[in-house]
């Protein structure tokens, strides 16, 4: 019999504006059907604050690759939806495995009470907003949220996390919960291009336009790259966040007199990243905290080399000689950018497809979450 997986979510594709989460949750449930499991994906039609997605929710909806969803209404922002409670019941009654995605929102708690009282197996997937870094909002409200899920988990669970780090920082928020760790994937292209740029060095970002993401210090970087001989450079910054927030950014390129070398092109459809990958040298992700930060894998797919900081868990760059990682104060990405500047950059990047390759196939790692499946559900029955 195949394995049944019911995922609950907050949110689901194609609500592109929450991010990389969004595609990667998408593309495990299309591997593990791939692999001859059953995914039913029980969510609701947020797309951010204001938008809902142009779904109807009265039905469910099969998304390429075999996904099941159903997209309940939302009534208020961002993800409450009375309707995904009353269809819980039917979802836990019809999986062998629940899988939980985020946290501190609305299907939280309903479902590891839910799943407590039906007894059966949950693995959790917080996309790393259990993770703190200084600018986290409100961390006493999100430390009482932690003490009463803890209370509500069910008898067998486990935290699915991206990285180590993320995982012992996780686990401890959670009375020391279980944990796993199996990497995002992926799709990597069968071959990829680059454009030739004439002499000037192209810096990219790609991602949401948020606090935690780290661009001010970037923003600062490039600032100061013309004082260390880099004196031709382009940024080009895609994503999109808050409206206050994109002003915020677009105030500081033009008080740090950057308003030629950097430009901001929204969020990109899948296409459009292609084309923004064979445009781009070097990409940087100066983040504050990433439990994972998927954008890294995806410029390395595209043999795109990376510096990410090192709140980040991509020390790999420099075991594999695919980038660097560092802080991500503006005079160390000003001089790691300096620094890559003098290197081989598609030389770098090859090898850093090459890892991604051996590390980062979805098929490969949903082999893996379906033996942890597995694994908890012997477990569970003993």
């Amino acid at each position: 019999m195949p394995l049944k997986i019911a995922t609950i979510a907050p949110s689901f594709f194609p609500a592109h504006s929450y991010g990389g989460p969004i595609r990667s949750t998408l593309q495990l449930a299309q591997g593990l059907v791939r692999a001859g499991c059953e995914v039913r994906v029980l969510t609701t039609n947020t797309a951010g604050k204001r938008a809902v997605l142009d779904l109807d929710p009265a039905r469910e909806h099969t998304l390429s690759g075999g996904v099941h969803v159903r997209y309940a209404r939302r009534v208020l922002p961002e993800s409450v939806a009375p309707e995904l409670l009353l269809r819980l019941p039917a979802y836990l009654a019809w999986c062998d495995v629940v899988h939980l995605v985020g946290n501190y929102n609305f299907p939280t708690f309903p479902t590891l009470l839910a799943a407590r009282v039906r007894d059966k197996p949950l693995f959790w997937s917080p996309r790393g907003a259990l993770q703190r870094w200084s600018g986290t909002r409100k961390p006493q409200l999100r430390a009482a949220f932690e003490q009463l899920a803890t209370r509500l988990l069910p008898r067998t669970s486990v935290l699915h996390v991206t990285s180590e780090e993320e995982g012992r920082e996780s686990a401890a928020r959670l009375g020391g919960l279980p944990y796993v760790v199996i990497p995002n994937g992926v799709p990597i292209p069968a071959s990829v291009r680059h454009e030739p740029s004439e002499g000037t060095l192209r810096l990219g970002y790609l991602g949401r336009l948020d606090p935690k993401k780290g661009l001010p210090s970037l923003l600062g970087a490039c600032a100061l790259l013309p004082s260390l001989g880099v004196t031709s450079f382009e940024l080009t910054i895609a994503g999109g966040g808050a409206p206050e927030y994109e002003e915020f950014l677009h105030a500081q390129r033009r008080t740090l007199g950057l308003t030629q070398e950097v430009r901001f092109t929204g969020e990109l459809s899948d296409a459009a990243k292609a084309d923004f990958f064979a445009e781009v040298d070097l990409l940087v992700m100066p983040s504050h905290t990433e439990n994972f930060g998927i954008v890294v894998a995806e410029a390395l797919a595209h043999a795109v080399p990376v510096i990410a900081s090192r709140a980040t868990p991509w020390s790999a760059l420099v075991a594999q000689d695919c980038g660097l990682w560092i802080d991500n104060t503006p005079e160390e990405l000003a001089r790691g950018i300096a620094l890559l500047h003098k290197r081989d950059l598609r030389a770098m990047g090859e090898r850093g497809r090459r890892f991604v390759q051996e590390s980062f196939g979805w098929d490969g790692l949903c082999t893996r979450m379906i033996a942890s499946y597995e694994g908890a559900l012997a477990a569970h029955v003993r």
